[in-house]
């Protein structure tokens, strides 16, 4: 039975884990975050769409096992899957992987396969194999982008081609190999590059083509056309067409991250990413423009009582990373006006909880529309929906 660490435990790293032990690995999961560690043992696995019976299942076999730190040797393979923020300055952090990396080196040995899920820029891992002491002591070293989309009923780790890349072609087998044994579908990459830029291109596609639809859906709002319409109307094309739709703005793990990391490694090379540079100012400016059409709905925002409904960056989850309706509620406070916001499922925010939906409010924001939510608490409060032009 082959031995497997796996470095984060957030959306990605969770469900990969359960994967693996499902598949007969045995499973030793790492996150610093003693408070994420302790939902997971206590079976909150369903925050990332998991049956918790299955959690226990495992853990019971011993196939799985969960901790801030890793105490045997010898394992066999270790997957990095944690964050790679962008820091203060807008830039790549790299700090949790590199860490993470540092860290998996004093449990492998010799012919031991080291794969790194987490986004990075073009020319990343190949750096990092020169940099890090320790990696080139016959450790095979592999690249597969992980394309987790939280909470997707349809794509999950076992459904969803997965690519594979190495830093030799060793590497590469091997880790194509391993993925095989769990994922239905593995796509081999001719270079580590082709495989990280290909990430990086994927959400970028996105940022570009819903930043576009959120800038047509203002459009729509002065032209008094429901952009939801034009959209369903466009979607009957049988070719060339992919529908987007409106929203306050890009937020999550990848969208927001993946096409500034692509942004600043064309920079260090003089390419330009113009499309992108622009999608992403479009996006930035999304939750001021939803600011101003509350002003016009109230005709004044100070002291008026508004309730923002759904708060995480996308509907049915928790994760409120990047989020574009924390800028929303911040420019509306700036304006004077008072901002409670309601979403059961992420609870706890920003040091205040949810509120209740009731019909006490001014104006009710649709920022993020959970499938839970009960429209008709509200009354006749006024509402403006983020997730349409009309």
């Amino acid at each position: 039975m082959k031995k497997v660490l796996v470095y984060g435990l957030g959306y990605v790293g969770f469900p990969l884990s359960i994967n693996l032990a499902r598949a007969g690995f045995r499973v030793h999961g790492i996150d610093l975050d003693r408070d994420k560690l302790n939902l997971l043992r206590n079976l909150e696995g369903h925050l990332f769409g998991i049956n918790p019976k299955i959690v226990t299942r495992l853990m019971k076999k011993n196939l799985l096992t969960l901790d801030r730190m890793a105490q045997d040797k010898n394992w066999d393979v270790a997957i990095i899957c944690t964050p790679t923020p962008l820091n203060s300055n807008n830039r790549p952090d790299y700090s949790f992987v590199q860490s993470a990396i540092s860290s998996s080196l004093k449990h492998l040995s010799a012919g031991s396969l080291l794969i790194v899920e987490s986004t990075v820029s073009t020319g990343y891992i190949r750096y990092i194999s020169k940099k890090i002491h320790g990696l080139d002591n016959n450790i095979e070293i592999a690249f597969s982008p992980e394309r987790i989309d939280p909470l997707n009923k349809k794509w999950d780790v076992k459904n969803t081609p997965k690519l594979v890349a190495g830093l030799t072609d060793r590497a590469r087998n091997r880790a194509i190999e391993f993925y095989s044994k769990f994922i239905d579908t593995v796509i081999p990459c001719s270079s580590l590059e082709v495989a990280e830029t290909a990430k990086l291109l994927e959400n970028s596609f996105r940022l570009i083509n819903i930043s576009f639809i959120n800038e047509l859906s203002i459009f729509c709002q002065k032209m008094g056309i429901d952009i939801s319409e034009v959209i369903k109307a466009a979607s009957t094309k049988p070719y060339g067409f992919m529908p987007f739709y409106p929203s306050v703005g890009i937020g999550g793990h990848c969208i927001p991250v993946d096409p500034v990391y692509l942004s600043h490694k064309a920079k260090e090379i003089g390419a330009p990413t113009n499309f992108i540079d622009l999608a992403i100012k479009i996006n930035h400016e999304m939750p001021k423009y939803f600011v101003k059409r509350a002003g016009q709905i109230l005709g004044k925002l100070k002291n008026k009582k508004i309730l923002v409904l759904g708060v995480s960056y996308k509907p049915n989850i928790s994760d409120v990373r990047e989020t574009p309706v924390e800028s929303l509620i911040d420019v509306l406070r700036k304006k004077g006006a008072k901002v409670m916001w309601h979403d059961d499922i992420v609870k706890k925010w920003r040091g205040e909880k949810s509120a209740e939906i009731t019909d006490k409010y001014d104006l009710a924001i649709i920022a993020t529309p959970h499938d839970y939510f009960d429209y008709k608490k509200l009354g006749k409060t006024k509402i403006l929906n983020t997730r349409s032009s009309v």
